[in-house]
């Protein structure tokens, strides 16, 4: 009774563990996307400079992520040649540059809860490109479900009250620009066996994001900013805003390292659903029924996606380890062949 009472008492606390790492990442990734669209917006804040804001977040967590790599040694880094870093990190860190340059830029013309709605379009971004780059193969119901999850955003975005062309395209751009990234972790790091978590991703990626931004910066947000006297660095906001961006990433490390990438995929669709939720009744943004309707069709698509993925992970476990059974079972037979006659020589 005692050894079953310690086991449930040890499974329930797993449990929990895990609903602590969902919430807590949900509620940074909340707060994150709430607080930039906080500074972005022109009727809030009204700081629309979303460069500056993407370099003050990786000026910020670059120099944190040393700190924890280099100083404190929290995690070990990766060994790594200069030609590796600049054949395939640099690539994935323009990316990402473009993709957070492109997405913070959204909120300055799009209502939270839309831009929500459209990040429902990245599995089949992933896919559609990760078929290009032949790292998936082309599956005919894939690709139906693909075409179901992008028609639910086509007509969420026909239904949006404030639909706003070039919101849409920036967007869709960090869609792509992020998904295009995903696939080239794949192809640039993980086949050759180098795995970064957020932390030693952050301490790799995060100074060639400055370098990058920094170009269209200069052309771009620079000459406004120098104009405009009134503005001084405000501490507090920026401070905090890139404390919740830098625990964000940490929690990422927890979530994915304690429970799993799909749990992170599935608290992904609560949280989407939570800040349609917070934009409508808090921001008053407007929230129309062909939105929601549209959305849910995405919805649906994207949970059936997550499905097929965890089915064929779990098709995938079974057959490793029957396949470490058939090992097993085959060495041990060779090992009693190899008894049997030795026995034999000795009669």
């Amino acid at each position: 009774m005692g050894k079953g009472g310690s086991l449930s008492e040890s499974v329930v606390k797993k449990i929990l563990l895990s609903y602590a790492y969902v919430a807590i990442w949900i509620f940074l990734s909340f707060t994150v996307i709430v607080y930039n669209k906080y500074i972005l917006d022109k009727k809030m804040y009204n700081w629309p400079f979303p460069i500056s804001l993407t370099m003050i977040h990786m000026s910020f967590c670059a120099s944190l992520a040393f700190l924890l790599v280099r100083v404190f040694k929290v995690v070990e880094p990766v060994s790594m040649s200069r030609d590796l870093y600049l054949s395939s990190v640099v690539p994935i860190g323009a990316l990402y540059s473009l993709s957070l340059w492109l997405s913070n830029s959204a909120y300055i013309y799009l209502s939270v809860s839309f831009i929500q709605m459209l990040k429902a379009l990245m599995p089949v971004a992933v896919y559609s490109i990760g078929v290009v780059f032949k790292k998936e193969s082309f599956k005919t119901d894939t690709m139906v479900n693909m075409l179901s999850i992008s028609f639910g955003v086509a007509v969420a975005a026909y239904g949006e009250a404030r639909f706003d062309t070039w919101g849409v395209l920036l967007q869709l751009g960090a869609v792509a620009f992020e998904a295009t990234r995903l696939v080239m972790i794949q192809i640039l790091l993980t086949s050759k066996g180098i795995s970064l978590n957020p932390i030693t991703s952050l301490y790799y990626v995060a100074p060639c994001c400055l370098v990058f931004l920094f170009v269209p910066w200069i052309f771009v947000e620079y000459p406004v900013l120098r104009e405009s006297s009134s503005f001084h660095f405000d501490f507090a906001i920026f401070g905090t805003n890139s404390l919740c961006a830098f625990a964000l990433n940490l929690a990422v490390f927890l979530l994915v390292g304690k429970t799993s990438a799909l749990t992170m995929n599935v608290a992904g669709v609560v949280k989407d659903w939570l800040l349609i939720a917070f934009s409508w009744s808090v921001i008053k943004d407007t929230v129309t029924p062909i939105n929601l309707f549209g959305y849910g069709l995405a919805f649906l698509g994207v949970a059936y996606y997550n499905h097929s993925k965890l089915q064929a992970l779990k098709a995938k476990e079974a057959q490793k380890k029957a396949s470490q059974a058939d090992e097993e079972a085959g060495s041990l037979l060779e090992e009693r062949e190899g008894e049997g006659k030795r026995n034999e020589s000795q009669d």
